[in-house]
């Protein structure tokens, strides 16, 4: 595959909304889609109203009746060249997401691959997603899925290819179609997939509006002709997103936060200590720790503690902090000026309560003077710290000394969230006792971030409502209905002739 450089991705100079598989013209108000690192303008891209979502609503709600009526087969084979066409883009579309969210091209590339794998997981589900049957007297029931109809998605910054992936599979292979809206810090990757969208799937099964969240997120979600609702991102907006569906008494599913607790327990083998801490800091600092899933608490107990956290310091300080395009980063520039600054913030409260272990501050990368860069940053602490319960979405680990195994579950499961956890030990019962008690929807075990396709992601508490990644997933998109036929006319009971 041809190796592009930032200056041979092909955008567009200016995007507007993807409606009825061609780009509108922008006619409106804009905003730049700028580099993270560097603060050059890539492309300019529509601020898009509630005409433009108007207008996606009504393309996707006349393609809807032959969409649904698309054989499971059919819908499959257009998912199916979708992939391929993705997947046929991967080394452009690492580069636009690397430079658009300032993260390393060795994971978005990783971003595009879980994306081409989710398009081709739902492509096969959608071919087993049936209903159920059983005989009744005189007849049979039958109960069979319906696809809602006109589904209004809006996904986050951070990882934008999996993201989309994650909510046009699912929605279009179940019979849906789908009004997109990507994030304004970073939606170049899922503009560009509009030119893929057009040779894959009917006008108006699949369209994208970009624009700010109070403007055309809001107007989507309270458009009377969309049926569904699907959102992730904060759970501040969760709230508002999910008032938007109650008004309207539409479904609505949500993934949300995450602050997951990752569990070292003292029965580790000696040898496996360095593998251990690799795996942590892994799973605490890709995505430059703006991931809803970063195992950024982690639980080491007493008995190696010391000799756990000399390891730990060790690791973390050899990771390279270098510029996106950089051809393997471990740690890059944060999405925004705006995030770093939050993530500044946290990292000032965290060495006002002491307790710093390593990093702490923020370094300059040549060439990349508008980037947001920081060491990897660790912090002894408590789980009653802000640092520890609030998600801070940068590359910052809080480390909290267990020894009482009840306290151990009753920390890890006290915050407000529930999405993931991670679990190391070579104890079979101390792996199921404690994969069951942990409030997370997600639980793995000696290895975090261990993602399969078909396995269910979604959350406890305030980390969302629903699954996404699986078979359940087209549950989620599609109506339960209930037919029941009889094979001759019950005699008259209820108010019979004389």
């Amino acid at each position: 595959m041809k190796d592009f450089q930032p200056d041979d991705l092909q955008l567009l100079s200016a995007y507007g909304a993807f409606i009825d598989n061609e780009y509108k013209p922008v006619g409106g108000q804009t905003f730049a889609a700028t580099s993270a690192s560097t603060g050059e303008t890539l492309a300019n891209v529509a601020r898009c109203s509630g005409q433009e979502i108007d207008d996606a609503v009504q393309s996707a709600k006349r393609a809807f009746p032959d969409w649904k009526a698309k054989t499971p087969e059919e819908r499959a084979a257009c998912l199916y060249k979708f992939a391929d066409l993705v997947e046929g883009q991967i080394q452009r579309f690492k580069v636009i997401d690397a430079l658009d969210v300032g993260r390393g091209v060795w994971e978005t590339e990783l971003d595009h691959v879980l994306a081409v794998q989710q398009y081709r997981y739902f492509a096969a589900a959608a071919k087993t997603h049936e209903g159920w049957g059983r005989s009744i007297p005189n007849g049979y029931l039958i109960a069979k899925r319906e696809p809602y109809g006109v589904c209004g998605q809006i996904i986050p910054w951070n990882v934008p290819g999996i993201m989309a992936s994650f909510k046009i599979a699912p929605a279009v292979a179940a019979g849906n179609t789908v009004v997109l809206k990507p994030d304004e810090n970073a939606c170049l990757s899922t503009m560009e997939l509009g030119k893929l969208i057009a040779e894959c799937f009917p006008p108006g099964v699949v369209n994208i509006v970009p624009g700010l969240g109070e403007e055309a997120g809001a107007a989507l979600t309270s458009h009377p002709d969309v049926a569904k609702i699907a959102f992730t991102g904060s759970p501040e907006v969760g709230r508002i997103v999910s008032a938007a569906g109650a008004n309207r008494l539409v479904p609505v599913s949500l993934e949300l936060g995450g602050k997951s607790p990752n569990i070292v327990f003292p029965d580790v083998g000696t040898d496996d200590i360095d593998k251990i801490v690799d795996n942590v800091t892994f799973g605490s600092m890709f995505c430059n720790g703006q991931s809803c899933i970063a195992g950024t608490r982690l639980f080491v107990h007493d008995g190696i503690y010391d000799d756990f956290m000399g390891r730990l310091k060790a690791s973390m300080e050899r990771i390279k902090v270098a510029a996106p395009t950089n051809p393997f980063p471990l740690l890059s520039c944060l999405v925004s000026e705006k995030q770093g600054q939050r993530v500044q913030s946290y990292i000032d409260i965290g060495k006002a309560e002491g307790g710093l272990v390593t990093g702490g501050e923020r370094v300059s990368v040549e060439g990349c003077d508008a980037g947001w860069f920081f060491e990897p940053t660790v912090f002894e602490t408590t789980n009653d710290s802000r640092i520890a319960q609030e998600e801070i979405f940068g590359p910052v680990l809080s480390v909290i000394r267990w020894k009482d195994y009840d306290k151990l579950l009753a920390d890890a499961n006290g915050v407000k969230y529930g999405l993931a956890a991670g679990i190391y030990t070579s104890n079979l019962k101390n792996a199921w006792e404690t994969a069951d008690r942990l409030q997370a929807g997600n639980v793995w075990v000696n290895s975090y971030l261990n993602l399969a396709p078909g396995s269910p992601f979604g959350g406890y508490k305030e980390s969302g409502i629903g699954s996404e990644f699986c078979h359940e997933t087209l549950n989620m998109y599609t109506h339960a209905k209930a037919i029941t036929i009889q094979t001759e006319i019950n005699p008259a009971w209820y108010a019979p002739s004389a």
